[in-house]
C-alpha cells in the first residue's frame, strides 16, 4: 500500500512537471492579434511605422509624438497583448512630454512571425532602437528604454548592449528561473526553464543611468524581485521608485506618485549629462 502511494505521488509530480514544462511558452507569451484601438482614441497624433528586423521580421510600431519634446521613450511591453493594451501608458509618457516609440514582438498584433521567442524579442527591441538611431536621427542620449514586467528584461539586454540616456525596469523579474522557482518551489525549475531572460545579468552590463519601479503590492513579480535588481545588479547611478497596486495597474493606481517620481528621474539624467560634459572637459 506504501508502495502505491509513493507510485502515484511519483507519477503525479511527473505529469505536473511535463504539464510545466509544455505550457512554458504561455507563460512568457500571451499575444493578441487584434489591435482595436490606437492613439487616436485618445486624441493622440501618431506616425505608424514597419520596423524590420535583422532575421528579416517585419515589426508594427507607433510613434507618438509630443509637443516640445527632447526625449524619447522607447517602450517594450509586458507579455499580454498588443501596443494597444498599453495606450494608458503612451498616454502617461505623452502627458509628461516625452514622445513614444511602441512596438509589438514578434507574433504579437500586426507584427508578422507566427510565435515569439526569446532571442526574437531581443531582435525586435534592436529593430524598434535602431529605427530611432538611424530613421528618425535621433541622438543616443535622447533615448530612454523603457520595459515594463517581460519587457522589462528585454529592455535590460538592449541597454547593455547599445547607449542611451537612460533604463527603466518596471515590475520585473531577476531571471525566468527565478521566478519560477518562487512560483513552484517544489519543482526543479532550473533544470527544465526553457528561458533565461536574465535581466540581473543584463543590468550588471549596463552603463546609463537606471530607474527601477516596482510595487509592493504586485503579486505576480514579488516587490523582492525588484529589490534584488536594485541592490544586486544595478550600477550607479541607479534609483528605486516604490509605487503600490497590482502588477498590471500599479502605474495607474499609484497616479502622481508614479508621474512625479519618473519626471523628476529623467530631470535628474540632465543634471547627470551636465556633469559627465563637465568632468570630459576637465580631463581633456
Amino acid at each position: 500500500m506504501l508502495l502505491s502511494v509513493i507510485i502515484l505521488i511519483l507519477l503525479a509530480y511527473w505529469v505536473l512537471g511535463t504539464v510545466l514544462f509544455f505550457m512554458q511558452p504561455t507563460f512568457i507569451f500571451s499575444p493578441n492579434r487584434f489591435v482595436p484601438f490606437t492613439p487616436a482614441e485618445l486624441g493622440l497624433p501618431f506616425e505608424k511605422v514597419t520596423l524590420r528586423t535583422t532575421d528579416m521580421v517585419l515589426l508594427s510600431a507607433w510613434f507618438v509624438p509630443a509637443n516640445g519634446a527632447e526625449n524619447t521613450i522607447l517602450f517594450c511591453h509586458a507579455k499580454g497583448g498588443n501596443v494597444s493594451y498599453y495606450l494608458d501608458s503612451v498616454n502617461i509618457f505623452n502627458e509628461l512630454g516625452f514622445n513614444v516609440l511602441i512596438f509589438d514582438y514578434r507574433g504579437y498584433g500586426n507584427s508578422h512571425g507566427k510565435k515569439p521567442t526569446e532571442q526574437g524579442t531581443y531582435l525586435d527591441a534592436e529593430a524598434a532602437y535602431d529605427w530611432l538611431t538611424h530613421h528618425r536621427g535621433l541622438k543616443p542620449e535622447d533615448i530612454i528604454i523603457f520595459g515594463r514586467s517581460l519587457g522589462g528584461s528585454i529592455a535590460a539586454n538592449l541597454a547593455s548592449q547599445v547607449k542611451a540616456k537612460g533604463l527603466v525596469v518596471e515590475s520585473c523579474f531577476t531571471s525566468f528561473p527565478d521566478i519560477g522557482v518562487k512560483c513552484y518551489p517544489y519543482m526543479p525549475v532550473r533544470l527544465f526553464a526553457r528561458y533565461e531572460f536574465k535581466t540581473g545579468e543584463y543590468l550588471k552590463k549596463v552603463e546609463c543611468p537606471v530607474l527601477i519601479i516596482h510595487s509592493r503590492n504586485d503579486e505576480t513579480v514579488p516587490f523582492e524581485f525588484g529589490l534584488r535588481l536594485y541592490e544586486q545588479y544595478a550600477n550607479e547611478p541607479k534609483d528605486f521608485l516604490e509605487i503600490y497596486g497590482c502588477h498590471n495597474d500599479g502605474f495607474l493606481y499609484s497616479g502622481e506618485v508614479y508621474r512625479k517620481g519618473l519626471a523628476d528621474w529623467v530631470e535628474s539624467l540632465e543634471e547627470i549629462k551636465a556633469q559627465q560634459k563637465r568632468n570630459f572637459k576637465i580631463v581633456s
